[in-house]
């Protein structure tokens, strides 16, 4: 179970940077419209459950995977190290910043400053998320899903 719950929050990375993605060209390309219709609003809301989503399985796992331990020593482990004091927190810092971000935009009045205030919230998180990952070429025992 722990196995399929792995590769789900894994492969799950990928459903977050792409609507991630389609949030921010989104934002960027209707910037100028002058139009915040509903769609908008459910790409913005959707890629933030996502994320929420991500983190709560990403909770769950933090107890059952075994990728964290905190043995003597575990500073020295790199796996441990990133996932414990980078992994963690800055997947934490993106719920909260998008969070954050999508409330601030939404309460805007003109559909311009909604669509800025997703860009630039969005851009940030996105930024932060793809710091976060544990891509396979940072040599810590992960794959690409």
């Amino acid at each position: 179970m722990t196995e399929a719950l792995i590769s789900t929050h894994s492969g799950m990375r990928w459903i977050v940077i792409i609507l991630l993605l389609t949030a921010i060209v989104r934002a960027a390309t209707r910037k100028g419209s002058g139009l915040y219709e509903k769609s908008d609003k459910m790409i913005n809301l959707f890629t933030m459950i996502s994320i929420h989503l991500q983190i709560t399985l990403g909770i769950v796992l933090l107890f059952l995977s075994g990728k964290i331990s905190f043995v003597e020593g575990w500073m020295k482990n790199p796996q441990y190290r990133f996932f414990v004091m980078e992994h963690i927190p800055l997947m934490v810092l993106a719920m909260v910043l998008i969070t954050i971000g999508r409330k601030k935009s939404e309460k805007k009045e003109l559909p311009a400053a909604k669509h800025k205030g997703i860009l630039v919230w969005y851009t940030i998180v996105l930024i932060v998320i793809l710091a976060a990952i544990p891509w396979p070429f940072r040599n810590l025992g992960t794959g690409w899903f």
